[in-house]
């Protein structure tokens, strides 16, 4: 459990680096779409440098590069659950799609979860 709060507190910086890269790379003219891949990357290195140092210090390998691989991808997984169930329900709730923000909760919710046991048992398992 207590894992699962310092995953969730990486995630936490991890949106705000992403909301600020975002927002910067909007100022500097790269388009919405261009900084959205920019922020996406800043806050996947930033929130695998964190989960390495804070929530899985005992864990992490020392491949770094394989590492960072793994945690990219498997957070490719989180961001589909979190936009489709996002998708779903402001589609199949009428009263979600007037209050979106309930559905942000719930992906970005069922998203860490998973994320979180991905990287628990996949990037940074101990090494047998």
């Amino acid at each position: 459990m207590h894992q699962f709060l310092r995953f969730g507190l990486v995630g936490i910086a991890g949106f705000i680096v992403d909301a600020g890269t975002l927002h910067l790379a909007i100022g500097l003219g790269l388009g919405l779409y261009l900084s959205r891949v920019f922020s996406y990357l800043a806050a996947v290195f930033t929130t695998w440098v964190l989960n390495r140092r804070f929530t899985f210090a005992v864990d992490a390998g020392t491949n770094r590069l394989s590492e960072f691989g793994r945690f990219a991808f498997s957070q490719l997984a989180g961001a589909a659950v979190n936009i489709g169930l996002y998708s779903v329900l402001v589609t199949v709730v009428p009263w979600i799609g007037i209050h979106p923000v309930v559905a942000v909760a719930a992906g970005s919710l069922a998203g860490m979860t998973l994320n979180f046991v991905v990287a628990r048992r996949y990037v940074f398992a101990r090494a047998s």
